[in-house]
């Protein structure tokens, strides 16, 4: 396994592989990685000749209240994770590597970003399709492979790599869950211990939810309202509980095909999204 740090160096040397005929698998991160990050990984190594993670804690990305200083960082312990999966690549460029001086460039995917966290996290889109923009210039895969846990993330990655012919193939990968059904996230490291007791009543919402719509229930409103209602006791703000279509990511008032339910919960200061997809 190499760690590059160069966005030229790694250029030349996945295209000295590309030109043997090897396929190229790439997980883009911010690093500290865990299972569900993994799932990614093994995956790629399952489908492809060469596996590349990235591992970049993309500052565009976070609003200025963020946690972008504070974001969980421990590259040993990821290079220790990636070597045991058997990862070929770290792609692990410096801030002045990705954004130097007089940048100016940036991407925006319209439509998908309007709803959902692109509500509440203004510029945050914007970011994550500059940078990963920037990484699949770099890193030319066949295969981009994201989480399903960040629903609306992925779904603009997919966007964003068929409008701008990058002719990589997104595969979007199942959420891994915590036994107790907690979504994980890189983000669960800061909570407390009577938040993480309470973080896994999201899941048990959106499952509940699922229940209502599988028995026939259409009417978004009150299987909203039934989510609220189990959530906020236990969480310390709700930023969206929505039902929106699987396409374009619009709300929808009555059920008729397959939809996205998501949530964004705050417990404490930290911000957790997750989502299920239901089909009647």
């Amino acid at each position: 396994m190499k760690t590059i740090n160069s966005a030229s160096s790694m250029v030349r040397e996945l295209a000295r592989l590309k030109k043997k005929g090897a396929t190229v698998g790439f997980v883009p991160t911010m690093g500290f990685l865990h299972e569900g990050h993994l799932s990614l990984i093994r995956r790629a190594r399952k489908d492809t000749d060469i596996v590349v993670v990235s591992i970049f804690v993309n500052p565009v990305q976070f609003g200025p209240r963020e946690d972008y200083r504070r974001y969980p960082r421990d590259m040993r312990r990821d290079e220790r994770m990636c070597l045991r999966e058997k990862v070929d690549y770290i792609f692990y460029p410096g801030l002045k590597q990705m954004y130097p001086e007089g940048y100016s460039t940036y991407v925006e995917v319209q439509g998908l970003t309007r709803n959902l966290c692109g509500k509440f996290r203004p510029g945050h889109f914007r970011g994550v399709a500059t940078v990963v923009t920037k990484l699949l210039n770099i890193t030319r895969p066949d295969r981009v492979y994201v989480g399903q846990k960040d629903a609306q993330q992925a779904m603009v990655i997919k966007r964003l790599a068929a409008d701008l012919d990058t002719g990589a193939r997104v595969v979007i990968v199942p959420t891994v869950r915590e036994r107790d059904g907690l979504a994980m996230s890189s983000r669960n490291v800061y909570l407390s211990s009577v938040e993480r007791s309470l973080a896994p009543t999201i899941y048990r919402a959106l499952q509940e939810a699922r229940l209502l719509i599988k028995s026939g229930n259409r009417d978004s409103r009150r299987i909203i309202s039934g989510i609220r209602r189990r959530i906020a006791g236990a969480a310390d703000g709700i930023d969206y509980i929505s039902i929106v279509d699987t396409e374009y990511l619009v709300d929808v008032k009555r059920i008729k095909g397959e939809v996205l339910v998501a949530v964004a919960v705050r417990f404490g200061k930290t911000r957790l999204i997750d989502n299920i997809i239901v089909r009647p």
